[in-house]
């Protein structure tokens, strides 16, 4: 694609975001910031969040992945379904009926301040580190469509990138973030079902020969049952649970959209519209993915060593200009859907569970506020670059992995706290929430010698947070009453 035409589709596009901030943020403070005033239409919170659960690594990688992974990747998805409806009965009504900003201010009274703050600190860790990922993917694409052409380095598209984020998300916050990620939504599922439709047209398929080529295909094959195949069913499904979980309903980022509802009927109505509505586009961008397969291998074109790139070079080099415009649009949608109300929600984890700015003055919660957004954007363009410099792996199982060791400890501490009514030693469940990480790390790479060839995948999530929940086991003790809260 020309350069020129790609920096005007950008240009054009966060133009159009920064008008769409300007809109909604007129007359915002922080608790426009925050919540959105809990006035959010459900439906408009569903259609968001599916860009924001999305992102770049969706887009890209799980297309890529269908090489050498087939469908199998849906087995978690069905996992996820149960996953949400978990969120929507236990999670959410916990939530509501607590009228919680940060969801980790069930954690201090449930346990006290220390556990309220590790389960915090973890949110921050995870979600800073996923959503630099995620953006790393967007910044790579524009790189290779856009600045290498005009002698950018990859450092300097990087920071006009998190500026760009910046700029549309610093005033108006969760109430600016749910208008432009629904456009961004808007956006990328009509760039994965126009990419289709385009694919099937060059190479002569109609609908039904088209559903029929994909089935007939090894890239169709959904379920797998070796035990020990990472891919296994039971491992993706019962892990697609504990992902769903830990990803959405222990993740700020998420969860600060439902809570910006009116009340606890409509934000479970929206997890219901959009747990339906994600799994169908997430068998899209699969469908896609074996598309692409079977168009390279058509052509002749050879199939790229790192898969993550299979659908932007043949979007940018093979489709023709309408593909590489809708992908550029797609992807730069998905990508920025997901890191913009990351680093909204990093903001507002890190005022309320760490600078305390309830109780303070509107001025100085703005000014805290201001200060945290600008930290946090900086952070992402550190974590971005050094990543660029140490990945080697398909991003979509980076992500996968880091979330394996840095959301178990929540769902450890979230467990405990919802299926027992024992009190902790708090002071110790800092070092219990270090502590696991690093053992299912050690048994991780321990498990093929130990477990007679037994590879962990993505279940590791669940090991680490079972680790976590006998830990504070270990530091509890029973209820009695009129208790007082452990030391």
């Amino acid at each position: 694609m020309n350069p020129n035409i790609a920096l005007t589709i950008l240009i054009a596009y966060f133009a159009m975001l920064i008008t769409v901030s300007w809109y909604t943020s007129r007359g915002a403070d922080t608790n426009t910031f925050f919540t959105a005033n809990r006035q959010t239409p459900w439906y408009l919170v569903a259609f968001a969040m599916i860009g924001t659960s999305l992102s770049g690594v969706t887009f890209i990688s799980v297309p890529g992945a269908v090489g050498s992974k087939a469908f199998s990747y849906f087995q978690v998805i069905l996992g996820n379904v149960v996953g949400y409806y978990i969120i929507a009965t236990v999670l959410m009504p916990l939530y509501y009926r607590m009228n919680l900003i940060s969801i980790y201010g069930y954690l201090e009274k449930r346990f006290g301040f220390w556990s309220y703050k590790t389960g915090a600190g973890f949110f921050l860790l995870a979600r800073t580190v996923g959503s630099a990922i995620r953006l790393y993917i967007a910044a790579g694409v524009l790189q290779i469509a856009i600045f290498d052409s005009f002698g950018i380095p990859f450092e300097v598209s990087v920071a006009i990138t998190i500026l760009l984020i910046w700029l549309y998300t610093f005033k108006g916050g969760v109430k600016t973030i749910i208008v432009t990620d629904t456009l961004q939504t808007t956006f990328l599922v009509t760039a994965v079902i126009l990419t289709i439709i385009l694919i099937s047209n060059d190479l002569g398929m109609g609908f039904g020969e088209m559903v029929s080529t994909i089935t007939k295909s090894d890239y169709s094959q959904i379920f797998f049952w070796d035990a020990n195949d990472p891919k296994n069913f039971f491992k993706q499904f019962i892990s697609g649970i504990f992902i769903a979980i830990v990803m959405t309903g222990l993740d700020q980022d998420l969860m600060q959209k439902n809570l910006t509802c009116k009340n606890i009927g409509e934000a479970q109505k929206n997890m219901y519209w959009f747990t339906g509505t994600f799994s169908v586009v997430v068998f899209l961008f699969l469908s896609l993915g074996a598309l692409l397969y079977i168009y390279a291998t058509t052509k002749g074109i050879a199939i790229p060593t790192k898969t993550d790139d299979l659908y932007p070079m043949l979007a940018l080099n093979h489709f023709g200009m309408v593909v590489g415009i809708t992908f550029l649009l797609g992807i730069t949608a998905a990508t920025y859907a997901s890191s913009d109300s990351a680093l909204t929600a990093l903001t507002t984890s890190f005022c309320i569970d760490f600078m305390n700015v309830e109780g303070r003055p509107e001025t100085e919660r703005a000014r805290i506020k201001h200060w945290v957004h600008i930290g946090f954007s900086v952070l992402f363009f550190v974590v971005i670059i050094i990543f660029n410099r140490l990945n080697s792996q398909d991003v979509v199982t980076a992500v996968f992995d880091l979330a394996g060791y840095t959301y178990g400890p929540l769902l450890g501490l979230y467990a405990f706290g919802l299926f027992t009514n024992r009190p902790v030693r708090d002071g110790l469940v800092p070092l219990i929430c270090i502590a696991s990480p690093l053992l299912t790390l050690f048994i991780n790479n321990h498990s093929v010698e130990w477990f007679n060839g037994y590879k962990f995948g993505f279940e590791r999530l669940v090991l680490n947070g079972l680790i976590t929940f006998l830990g504070l086991w270990a530091v509890s003790r029973k209820w009695t009453v009129n208790d007082p809260a452990a030391a």
